[in-house]
């Protein structure tokens, strides 16, 4: 992938550091939630559709977008939260690579085909 697509992507992600910061959470919900989307990939355990129809909704970044902003209309800190999370683990994956995913496996994503990206 190209590195200029990954360094847009890594700032993009410390944007979302930087919102992150403005809601006043404990620091340590940053780490633990920057992992918490990629539970989706159990849907792989079902069959290679059902997961990547499972991580691709959870990693396309209008979710996040929708999700904050619905959080931001109704005064909502978690609903921000977890935008930003989703937003932020999207933006970090796209960083180092990698895509959403395509029905045929884990490993043919929409920025990568290579197993080891």
């Amino acid at each position: 992938m190209n590195i200029l697509i990954q360094l847009e992507e890594f700032t993009v992600f410390l944007g979302c550091i930087y919102l992150f910061s403005r809601l006043d959470f404990d620091w340590w919900w940053f780490p633990v939630l920057l992992l918490v989307p990629d539970l989706s990939m159990l849907g792989y355990l079902i069959n290679p559709a059902v997961g990547a129809i499972l991580y691709n909704i959870v990693h396309f970044k209008g979710t996040g977008v929708a999700i904050g902003l619905f959080g931001v209309a109704r005064g909502d800190r978690r609903l921000m939260l977890v935008g930003i999370m989703l937003f932020a683990h999207a933006s970090m994956d796209r960083a180092i690579g990698t895509g959403l995913k395509y029905f045929d496996g884990f490993w043919h994503t929409s920025l990568s085909t290579s197993k080891f990206w």
